[in-house]
């Protein structure tokens, strides 16, 4: 998948260029390889502190590294990397975000300053990329001004400690709610091909994080079928959220929505769907992942209750967060996915009194439940015709 820029056919005078389909370049996979690092050690980094304050913590980290990296998808729609200067900036901003995954598991604990200057990097790089892209400077000093703030916030944080630090990251999470608003978003002009399909590649780097923790989880365990048969289920419930995301063609569809909206529009379902929607979607894959690797490393025996909440909690909030995405495109059907949602704190007992094998089991069967019944309601009825009969 390459994003093809440039136009080596010859069109009449007067008449309008073709628009070639812009899609994910190789580079941009490979600046990838980065986020599916992140995920990595923010899913370690809940896995070992699986309380109040460490789910704090992490919800933070995602929200504030989240919200550039995703700011990067928005700097290769405007400008794929087809050049050599282009992609050196991109090899760059890919090189700060190593510098911040690698300081995710102590970024509370001393580690909090990398993560500051390597933000404070990702910023520059970002700003000044943008600043060559043609959109407005306005646009671009404004947006890059609020970005700076947010980044002051968090690299001021760095240098404190415990809940003075969580406090200011925090605001730095807050403020990011509020850049959308500030910034003139009509001025940037989304392409969709692009942009659906670089988020439904995020989606499938996290979806590869869950099948890394059913490997770590079982890394030092006997192979014995308890252990197998978690495995397989808990790939089984990752299929389950790959389908609740791609079943039906609905990136398909997503892109097709999009593409029909004007540019104020689309920019708006731009930051609601796909950094805030999809922010709940990787929060969802990275707590059932951190839950995951309690299950397979002791599958016949029950979990903590905060595992168990992990791991059935996480995919009751990437279900609730894709039925409100299928809403916003007029997407259905939405009450089975909410029901599976509501459904899966039933499974938690099951985790914390039975086994982890039985928790899993129970995901397993309510999102089988969910999307048979999805499949037999939108199964075309079927006419069976009687000798005698005439049809219409």
């Amino acid at each position: 998948m390459t994003a093809t820029t440039t136009d080596t056919t010859t069109t009449p005078a007067g008449a309008a260029a073709p628009e070639f389909a812009l899609r994910v370049s190789p580079l941009e996979l490979f600046f990838d390889l980065v986020f599916v690092f992140t995920i990595t050690q923010l899913t370690d980094s809940l896995a070992h502190h699986l309380t109040a304050g460490g789910l704090l913590q992490v919800l933070v980290m995602l929200a504030v590294i989240w919200w550039m990296y995703d700011a990067f998808i928005w700097l290769t729609n405007a400008m794929p990397p087809s050049t050599h200067g282009r992609r050196g900036m991109l090899l760059l901003g890919m090189a700060a975000f190593l510098v911040i995954a690698l300081a995710v598991p102590h970024a509370f604990q001393g580690s909090g300053v990398a993560f500051g200057w390597a933000y404070l990097v990702v910023v520059a790089v970002h700003t000044g990329m943008f600043a060559a892209s043609g959109v407005a400077i306005v646009s671009v000093l404004r947006m890059g001004g609020l970005n700076l703030l947010n980044t002051a916030l968090v690299v001021t944080g760095g240098y404190l400690a415990g809940n003075a630090q969580l406090a200011v990251w925090a605001a730095a999470f807050a403020l990011q709610f509020a850049i959308p608003r500030l910034v003139d978003l009509p001025q940037f002009q989304l392409r969709a091909d692009h942009f659906v399909e670089r988020h439904g590649l995020i989606v499938i780097i996290a979806f590869g994080e869950s099948v890394i923790a059913i490997g770590v989880g079982a890394a030092e365990s006997d192979l014995t079928v308890a252990l197998i048969t978690t495995a397989l289920l808990s790939l089984t419930v990752c299929v389950g959220l790959w389908w609740a995301y791609f079943g039906h063609d609905d990136d398909a569809r997503a892109e097709h929505h999009m593409a029909a909206q004007s540019d104020a529009r689309r920019n708006q379902l731009a930051v609601s769907v796909y950094n805030l929607g999809h922010y709940a979607l990787l929060l969802g894959v990275l707590l059932f992942a951190a839950g995951v690797k309690s299950a397979v490393a002791h599958p016949g025996a029950p979990i903590s209750l905060p595992q168990a909440a992990a791991l059935g909690g996480g995919v009751a909030v990437f279900l609730a967060a894709n039925a409100a995405i299928r809403r916003t495109f007029a997407l259905s059907p939405i009450a089975p996915r909410l029901t599976a949602a509501a459904l899966l704190a039933a499974t938690v007992p099951l985790g914390t009194v039975v086994s982890a094998l039985a928790q899993v089991a129970g995901i397993a069967v309510v999102l089988a439940a969910a999307f048979g019944h999805e499949e037999r309601r939108a199964r075309p009825s079927v006419h069976l015709s009687v000798p005698g009969e005439t049809l219409p």
